[in-house]
């Protein structure tokens, strides 16, 4: 089959195109930005990629027209609290618009569980969009999760956070709120399991784990798995605002994300009945076993995508080419370069710069300064990295995002998104006389952005030689 796959670069997107390969379906991937999709080149030369904003309005010709089944992976929820519900809106009607010039017979569309008369506006959105692609010409297949559990995934993520870091913690009532979490394994083959299937047509399933725990349980059983225990005390009178936040500083989330989650986390979500996982022969994991199996990955370090890396959870929200030139003039400037021996380690040693290696000087100063982003509304260090030594375009790599990774002509060109008057590129490169460059660009915002520059020259003096020298000598 020929199969459409939207939000190709999102967590879900990145786990679903290996296993349609390995299927041997022909895929297509829309994506906003080609850059942005952390595949290899071996996976890229299997697939076909198109360069679609379903926000925009529709133009023709930009899709194949024999396509068998689209997969509707889009959402909105963390690059907004306010207006994201209009924006899964429009990006759904648009989606229909384009599938009218097609020949799919199908649409796959992951959603959440909506089994409350009182909706979030987050699951009140998604019922929405299901409605809306009902209205497609094609058969609409809608599948509802609740709390999805996987190396990677923001719910994991949020709970590893707050486990790992609080033996005690003091949590709003939310906590007590039920929920059905399931294996990210088994999204996937729900996922798979549906395609051409009659029977799911014009249908809607709820999918769900065996597990019905509350965010409480979820936390417990948590800490049980790594081996350790955790005190946990629910008090009543914690606003959503203030949920929001003590979730923002406490775990990688962007705030926008904390407060619709915390918004949604008020609501049930179990899943009504198991048809779909009866008519598949689907046995689903436990919540235990998904935190294991999340685990192994990370262990191995095996981890294919991470919602981290969406752009959503940064505020660096523009177009990426727009920023690969960095900018000569108007700018200031901390230049470093290093004669170096064996230049092959030291661009392993690039590659790995950040989240658990670190920044090779000065990481507390980093880790201070993240700190400090935190508090103003950044996104701080928490984010770290996906891959302990792969990067890709648009990847999040602590507070910074990834503009250029290319290996062969051995440059890595970083974005700044912590919160700074001005803005920030850090750029390293290995040139043919084998002299690594290492190179921090800022272009000031006014007087502010200057003054701040010169405020932390003397810090940049040690931290920027140190890392030179230490990127050049590490093994």
């Amino acid at each position: 089959m020929k199969i459409l796959l939207t939000g190709a670069n999102g967590y879900i997107g990145m786990r679903l195109l290996p296993q349609l390969l390995d299927l041997g379906h022909k895929v297509v991937c829309a994506v906003r930005n080609e850059n942005r999709l952390s595949i290899d080149t071996e996976t890229k030369a299997l697939v076909e990629i198109v360069e679609i904003d379903f926000l925009k309005e529709f133009q023709e010709s930009l899709l194949p027209k024999d396509i068998d089944v689209a997969y509707y992976l889009i959402h909105s929820m963390s690059s907004s609290t306010v207006d994201f519900d209009e924006k899964e809106a429009l990006s759904a009607k648009t989606f229909n618009t384009y599938m009218a010039r097609t020949q799919v017979q199908q649409v796959v569309y992951l959603s959440g569980i909506v089994n409350d008369t009182q909706l979030s506006k987050h699951l009140s959105s998604r019922k929405n969009v299901e409605d809306i692609l009902y209205g497609g010409k094609f058969d609409l297949t809608v599948l509802r999760a609740g709390i999805i559990v996987g190396s990677g995934s923001s719910s994991f993520e949020i709970i590893r956070d707050l486990c790992e870091k609080l033996p005690f913690m003091i949590t709003p009532k939310w906590v007590l709120t039920k929920t059905q979490p399931i294996a990210i394994r088994d999204v996937i083959r729900f996922l798979i399991g549906v395609i051409g299937n009659e029977d799911t047509y014009n249908e809607s399933f709820d999918i769900g784990g065996p597990d019905i725990l509350t965010y409480k349980q979820m936390l417990q059983q948590y800490a049980k798995v790594r081996g350790f225990e955790n005190w946990i005390f629910t008090v009543p009178v914690m606003t959503p605002k203030l949920s929001s936040y003590w979730l923002y500083f406490v775990t990688s989330t962007s705030y926008k994300l904390a407060v619709n989650l915390v918004d949604s986390m008020k609501m049930e979500v179990v899943a009504k009945d198991n048809r779909l996982q009866e008519l598949l022969g689907i046995r689903t994991h436990t919540y235990k076993e998904a935190i294991g199996m999340a685990f192994k990955k990370i262990e191995q370090n095996l981890v294919v995508s991470s919602w981290k890396d969406s752009m959503v959870s940064g505020r660096f929200k523009k177009n990426l080419e727009k920023y690969i030139q960095v900018p000569k003039y108007g700018v200031l400037k901390d230049e470093k370069k290093l004669e170096i021996k064996d230049k092959e380690r030291v661009l392993r040693n690039i590659w790995k710069i950040g989240g658990e290696t670190g920044w090779y000087y000065g990481n507390w100063l980093w880790r201070v300064r993240g700190f400090l982003d935190k508090l103003n509304g950044g996104v701080g260090l928490r984010r770290g990295r996906t891959h302990p030594d792969k990067i890709y375009p648009g990847d999040s790599l602590d507070f910074w995002r990834v503009l250029l990774a290319d290996k062969e002509a051995k440059r890595l060109l970083l974005f700044a998104e912590m919160r700074l008057p001005g803005e920030a590129w850090l750029e390293f490169k290995i040139d043919e006389q084998n002299v690594l460059h290492q190179t921090a660009t800022f272009r000031p915002k006014g007087l502010r952005g200057r003054l701040y520059w010169y405020s932390i020259l003397p810090f940049h003096y040690f931290i920027f030689e140190g890392m030179i020298r230490n990127i050049a000598k590490a093994k």
